[in-house]
């Protein structure tokens, strides 16, 4: 019989927080404040948070999220529009060369930074069933 636990804590059990446009948060002091707590200290008690958006200029206008993005250990970024690319290669140390792996790219490329690596990839996902099911590409997507 299972015990029940009252926090995942304590049942030693870890979780993933996905947060969609993140870049709202931003648009407010207190979101972007509760935020940039709940991103230090969700750590603490075993969970992870992952924030998503598709244009990092408005993150990039909040100090808070700059602080965020600069201390974040794990970054993906895919194609990045020229004033967004200047300025993350500005916050993060991305080298020239680095940044033409961002820079009018295919999808599925882009830059992996972690810690203080940062390594670019491709990846070549075979348009299969599984694709299918994953795809936001809304002109991809099977009418039912």
């Amino acid at each position: 019989m299972k015990k029940w636990c009252s926090s995942a804590y304590f049942c030693k059990i870890s979780f993933w927080v996905y947060i969609d446009e993140i870049y709202l948060l931003f648009q407010h002091e207190y979101s972007a404040n509760f935020l940039f707590t709940l991103w230090k200290r969700v750590r603490k008690y075993g969970a992870l948070c992952t924030g998503a958006t598709q244009n990092v200029e408005d993150l990039l206008q909040s100090h808070t999220a700059r602080t965020m993005l600069a201390n974040s250990e794990f970054l993906v970024m895919l194609n990045q529009a020229a004033t967004d690319r200047a300025e993350l290669a500005r916050l993060l140390n991305i080298s020239d060369n680095q940044l033409s792996y961002i820079t009018n790219v295919d999808f599925g490329r882009g830059l992996i930074k972690c810690g203080s690596a940062i390594v670019p990839f491709m990846d070549n996902f075979p348009k299969n069933r599984l694709y299918k099911l994953m795809t936001t590409r809304l002109t991809e997507v099977e009418q039912s």
